[in-house]
């Protein structure tokens, strides 16, 4: 009897699991771990909707991979039932390296390691597990697999991942600017010259989709407050380095010993909760700068966030952190951590990397920004960027 499972979803409906290996893999305890890692970091703070997790995202990518891959197959492109399996294998995967608070932690808890690579190394681990039957998933992972657009659906401009978290993270938020016509998108897909690209007929959807990725990017992704909560919370960990607070294992290891002692098994049994464990024990540790930053997360009694179009002025650093080193008794150091400034960027497009190409029914191929009357154009070309700077509410 062929395997049949479904999962509800709330975004799409019931989700299905129609093969033994897939089940298998969700099933493995590094797969269950999503459950406990947030997809949007500290974004509840702000849309207290935004409580998902990755485990949401990865079925629901899962989902939009099976979705386009039956199209590609509809429209005669050539995708063996090998090539199927390892393809969602690998979007099921692509974000199973992500530690506590997803990208908010990425480089602070795991140092000079992109999730990314945790995904490659767990991926590795999983073929060694499931004797070697996932190699053609890491190879169309690691983009080494010969039908290049199998890798281009799970990474690039316009790949299944994106236009999950768009569509999850916007029902999740309730922002509707980040709502996309995914399924026009993925029923405009076809393949070209061996890579991926969009009919004609999907121009308008394309559009829609980068500007609704650039709208929830400053809307909500770069959001002040949320920008305010992720600070914070990557300068807690840093503080608690800094002054080496102790703490439950596993995170323990991650705060108190070299990185290069931490094993991939001790990354793997980690999550939110042990991260949110340790702030609530250190609300109440003898270091007032990591007392403060851990009462403001708990309390959501946040660091106030102005965005500014210029560099800001030394003399406004110089007036906050004075207010802030008088409320708090601190020195000069330790005020730093409570006042301080960065940069906060997103593009629409990006001009110079792997591009959307739209096939016209001539057999014309043009990029995104060279169709006629375009809306994502050369006037976008380059980053928006926002300076702001962070201080306590006194």
């Amino acid at each position: 009897m062929r395997f049949h499972k479904i999962i509800n979803d709330p975004v799409y409906g019931f989700i299905t699991i129609d093969d033994e290996l897939i089940n298998q893999i969700i099933s493995h305890p590094y797969y269950q771990r999503l459950r406990r890692i947030s997809q949007m970091a500290m974004a509840h703070l702000v849309y207290p909707g935004a409580i998902h997790s990755r485990l949401h995202h990865s079925l629901g990518a899962y989902h939009l991979m099976r979705s386009a891959l039956q199209v590609l197959l509809d429209k005669g492109i050539d995708i063996s039932l090998e090539e199927q399996q390892a393809a969602k294998i690998a979007i099921l995967l692509h974000d199973i390296g992500h530690g506590p608070y997803s990208h908010a932690l990425e480089h602070v808890l795991a140092e000079h390691l992109h999730h990314e690579e945790l995904s490659l190394m767990m991926m590795k681990e999983l073929n060694k597990t499931f004797e070697g039957k996932l190699q053609m998933a890491l190879d169309i992972f690691t983009n080494n697999y010969p039908k290049k657009f199998l890798h281009q659906l799970i990474s690039g401009q316009l790949d299944v991942d994106r236009m999950d978290y768009l569509t999850r993270d916007s029902f999740f938020t309730g922002v509707n600017e980040g709502v996309i016509a995914y399924d026009r998108i993925i029923n405009m897909l076809t393949v070209h010259q061996g890579e991926l690209m969009v009919e004609e007929k999907g121009t308008y959807s394309i559009e829609k989709f980068l500007v609704a990725r650039r709208l929830m990017y400053w809307q909500v992704y770069l959001h002040k407050t949320v920008v305010s909560a992720e600070q914070m919370l990557q300068r807690i960990i840093k503080r608690a380095k800094w002054v080496h607070a102790q703490c439950a294992e596993p995170l323990n290891s991650f705060i108190n010993q070299p990185i290069a002692d931490v094993t991939l098994a001790q990354f793997c049994s980690m999550d939110d909760f042990d991260v949110m464990m340790a702030i609530k024990s250190w609300c109440a540790h003898e270091d007032k700068v990591l007392s403060i930053l851990c009462k403001g997360i708990i309390d959501r009694n946040l660091l106030k966030v102005k965005y500014y179009p210029e560099v800001i002025s030394a003399e406004t650093i110089k007036e906050k952190k004075e207010a802030t080193k008088l409320h708090y008794q601190l020195s000069e150091e330790d005020t730093d951590w409570l006042v301080y400034v960065g940069e906060a960027s997103s593009s629409t497009y990006n001009f110079e990397n792997e591009k959307i190409n739209i096939l016209f029914k001539d057999g014309t191929v043009k990029d995104i920004t060279q169709v006629d009357h375009a809306l994502i154009n050369e006037n976008l070309r380059g980053k928006v960027k926002k300076y702001y700077i962070c201080y306590p509410r006194l």
